[in-house]
């Protein structure tokens, strides 16, 4: 027969067996969170309970750190209103066992009230005045959190979004940056349960105090009455927390599952493709698993917390006996014992808050400390905003560079070669994944090279203050971000000024040149309009609107570089035409225009085309010369130009121009 505990663990590991074969299913397997391995060494040998008492005052001054870095005079009005709550109820203690003393005392009861009297108005005045002392640690703990909450959380942005692209792009960091992300309102419930466990502690100090001053033997006694509870929160928290760990990836994939089912990318093919009834089939299953582990939880937790509660019971049934003990022997008065009686009463309410305190303060920690981790990764791969100062290039020189992703085994690119000049427009080439968009993010400064270097005017840019090197380029990504913000802030997002606000005459000649301006004459309130349908007021652009917004941010930024990757990949032909006569439009200007397309028809009339191929420089040269050549290029140029009804001429070493194809291929041709 097997017994209720097997059969619920059972019961539990079938669940999650069937949740982790949906996750293997739809995501591949289990998304092992590895980051535990460097950020928490030792954590399982550190929750002993002697650990925690040891652990405890450096996160209560960590705690101490954040208040004071956020609003110090609001954790100074907490920490006198804590210590001074402490006070008033030992001289409470106190007061309580003088009036005892007075009516216990021989003589007439009118007489002993009267004696007890002023004990009785000193008690209600220490009463009063840890009430009044408990209301301003009460505003001033309000006031306080919040403040701790956004220093923490400004902290971490202020760090992340100056992190380089290929850390952010790691999995671990990734990872890490998901609980980091938690850290932050745990940050604030430091100080909620900080301010609990020193008022309990205060207490129990307190109560300490006036135990040992009755009689030393009832301080042990009571001190033996923390022992099992303490034990039993260590416990818990420490199976929580390591439950929270294992099962973080497992709602990472119910939380990727919720949003396919709810997004609107995905809308189509969860009703036409049937994909709901089978996304939702994974996510019970998976959500059965997650229920299962949080009956587990509650089961463990509930025989952890009777066992330890049991013995506190027996440790108390203990005091107390020894208290009738010492007043059945003449060892304590009458009055002694009714203190002692409210003493420990008072301690184990106080107890009670420190349980509880240690063990969220505990569990918080340890998200404060992943937040703490990814702001130090986060210091440690920053980008450098300090060294040589980058200006308006007249050359930009990429020599035999390499570059590989974070995780992959093959190179993106390998020894590449290149070098764009002021006034020119300069085309790369290739078939899919052969780096023409990794290439222009390193010219742009988002990624360092593995290999090799990138000189702006002889500047190696890992030498440069690259805050200057990005303020010289523009960039059109392919997947160029759509905030959900307004017209306007999607365009000034370009250059923004927190100083002077923007800019509205740029913005207005930002508008004209991108073609922009029909879009925002029939959005609802021009400019102002909301660009997210998901709000009251807002609304959704097309694709290709959406692209003359980001041309217009382009424009609106203004910069001596700039790098457009399929810029005109969500337009019709004659959007199209009218959107690469506007970038050829900037070389007049001096810009050095990086153009990525897969639209061979528009690269063209580039100044000079590279064409990769595997991460390498496969040929280049111009349009004439590659048609010459009657390689990759020349090929692909062909390609396109048979599908679509545009036939060149046979390229001669002359390097005769493809003939033109006309307004009717233009209008019908998806890759003009």
């Amino acid at each position: 027969m097997i017994r209720p505990r097997r059969a619920r663990r059972n019961r539990a590991a079938e669940a999650m067996a069937v949740g982790d074969a949906s996750g293997r299913e739809l995501f591949g397997g289990k998304l092992k969170p590895t980051w535990g391995r460097h950020l928490h060494r030792g954590a399982h040998t550190e929750l002993s309970f002697l650990g925690t008492l040891r652990r405890l005052p450096r996160l209560i001054a960590r705690s101490v750190r954040l208040g004071w870095a956020a609003d110090r005079i609001a954790l100074l009005v907490v920490a006198f209103a804590q210590i001074g709550q402490g006070v008033t109820s030992a001289l409470g203690l106190v007061g309580t066992n003088r009036i005892l003393i007075e009516l216990f005392n021989a003589g007439p009861t009118p007489d002993r009230v009267r004696s007890a009297a002023p004990a009785l108005v000193f008690v209600a005045t220490m009463g009063v005045t840890g009430a009044l002392l408990r209301a301003a640690s009460t505003a001033a703990t309000g006031r306080l959190e919040p403040k701790v909450e956004r220093f923490a959380e400004v902290e971490l942005l202020r760090r992340v979004m100056r992190v380089e692209m290929a850390t952010l792009e790691d999995a671990d960091f990734k990872r890490l940056l998901q609980t980091a992300k938690w850290g932050t309102n745990a940050s604030r419930l430091m100080i909620t349960y900080s301010v609990q466990v020193v008022n309990a502690l205060v207490s129990l100090a307190a109560v300490g105090t006036v135990l040992a001053v009755l009689h030393p033997l009832l301080l042990p006694m009571m001190l033996l009455i923390i022992l099992p509870p303490g034990w039993g929160t260590v416990r818990s928290a420490r199976r929580r927390y390591e439950s929270v760990l294992a099962w973080t990836d497992h709602g990472r994939q119910q939380g990727e599952i919720v949003w396919a089912l709810t997004a609107q990318d995905t809308a189509q093919e969860v009703r036409v493709h049937g994909a709901g009834p089978y996304l939702l089939h994974h996510y019970e299953r998976m959500a059965a698993a997650a229920e299962a582990e949080k009956e587990r939880l509650a089961k463990a937790e509930a025989g952890t917390d009777l066992v330890a509660s049991a013995l506190s019971g027996v440790a108390s049934g203990l005091t107390y006996l020894t208290l009738a003990w010492l007043l059945l022997s003449g060892r304590a008065d009458l009055a002694t014992s009714g203190t002692a009686v409210l003493a420990i009463r008072t301690g184990t309410t106080s107890l009670a808050g420190l349980v509880t305190g240690i063990q969220h303060l505990y569990e918080q920690a340890l998200f404060a400390n992943d937040l703490q981790e990814a702001c130090a990764q986060a210091d440690l791969h920053a980008i450098p905003t300090s060294g040589s100062t980058i200006t308006a290039p007249h050359r930009v020189r990429v020599k035999d560079v390499s570059f590989t992703y974070p995780g992959r085994d093959h190179k993106a690119l390998d020894g590449v070669d290149v070098t764009l000049t002021r006034g020119t427009i300069v085309a790369f080439a290739g078939e899919n994944g052969s780096g023409k968009t990794t290439l222009a993010k390193l010219i742009a400064g988002l990624y360092r090279p593995e290999s090799g270097s990138i000189e702006w005017d002889g500047v190696d840019v890992t030498d440069a203050d690259r805050t200057s090197l990005f303020d010289q380029v523009a960039l059109v990504p392919q997947d160029f971000v759509r905030w959900d913000l307004t017209a306007r802030a999607n365009i000034v997002l370009g250059r923004p000024d927190i100083d002077t606000g923007p800019d509205e005459d740029a913005l207005r000649a930002a508008c004209a040149y991108a073609g922009a301006g029909p879009v925002v004459a029939d959005l609802p309130r021009g400019l102002d309009t909301l660009l997210d349908r998901n709000y009251e007021g807002g609304v959704e652009l097309s694709g290709g609107q959406w692209q003359a917004i980001a041309l217009a941010r382009e424009r609106y930024r203004r910069a001596p570089v700039v790098i457009a990757d399929e810029p005109t990949s969500a337009l019709d032909a004659r959007k199209e035409i009218e959107t690469f006569a506007r970038i050829r439009e900037l070389v007049a200007d001096g810009t050095i225009v990086v153009l990525i397309t897969h639209r061979l028809a528009s690269v063209q009339h580039a100044d000079h085309i590279y064409v990769l191929d595997k991460g390498r420089i496969a040929e280049h040269g111009t349009h004439h010369e590659l048609m010459a050549a009657g390689a990759i290029y020349a090929d692909m140029f062909t390609l396109q130009s048979d599908q679509y009804g545009a036939h060149p001429t046979k390229a001669s070493g002359s390097g005769t121009i493809p003939t033109t194809r006309t307004p009717a291929d233009e209008r019908t041709s998806p890759n003009a």
